[in-house]
């Protein structure tokens, strides 16, 4: 069975894709790139145009933008918290890690669901597949130590 300190680096891998992702949706979310991740997955679901008007471009720039910058920050507190006080096997961060991973999922793919945004629910639950294996394996360590 891999070691506690494979499953920490893990979680703080997981967590720098989160940031890199963040990041690389707050900056090219108007690019060739993020269009074919993402925009032709999202925008048919709101707009039924093979491409949407400027006003709406706009818009989608600013909410990718906004999300992008808080997924960044969200993916940098969980490497900080992976890299320190995880390793360190500080209960309160296998605690703090699950309820807020629990409150974005639900939340997140809740409201994808609502709009029938599938493909973001089906991101969700492959992220959150992602970062399960590490706080499921470790869960005991924090007893321990």
């Amino acid at each position: 069975m891999p070691s506690f300190t494979f499953w920490q680096r893990w979680l703080l891998t997981v967590a720098v894709l989160i940031t890199v992702f963040g990041l690389f949706t707050a900056f090219f979310n108007q690019t060739p790139a993020f269009d074919l991740l993402f925009n032709r997955q999202i925008n048919p679901v709101f707009w039924r145009l093979e491409a949407i008007d400027g006003e709406a471009q706009a818009f989608q720039a600013w909410a990718y933008g906004v999300m992008g910058a808080t997924v960044a920050g969200w993916g940098i507190s969980l490497a900080y918290i992976a890299q320190y006080p995880f390793k360190n096997r500080e209960r309160w961060t296998r605690n703090c890690l699950v309820i807020s991973l629990l409150v974005w999922y639900t939340m997140d793919t809740g409201i994808s669901v609502a709009f029938r945004a599938y493909y973001n629910a089906a991101f969700n639950t492959l992220l959150l597949a992602s970062l399960i294996p590490p706080l499921a394996m470790t869960w005991k360590k924090f007893e321990e130590g």
